[in-house]
């Protein structure tokens, strides 16, 4: 599959926003006073598995955008 330098920039984009949104959704879900009562909540720890899922998917999607963007410079 060849991807165009603007969908591979887009996936790239897609990354960095990942990393930019999803730590800062966890510590404003980590400060919420829900997420801990004797230890880590479900609440807390339901948001730690959708960040960990997000983040873990985003650096693949960037990295396919780096890969595909690298790839059309070479042609």
């Amino acid at each position: 599959m060849k991807l165009s330098r603007p969908m591979s920039l887009f996936l790239v984009a897609f990354g960095v926003w990942s990393w930019v949104i999803w730590p800062t959704f966890l510590k404003n879900i980590w400060e919420d006073p829900r997420s801990f009562s004797d230890g880590p909540t479900a609440f807390f720890t339901v948001h730690l598995v959708l960040v960990i899922v997000s983040l873990v998917l985003g650096s693949i999607i960037g990295v396919l955008g780096v890969r595909g963007f690298l790839a059309t410079r070479r042609r």
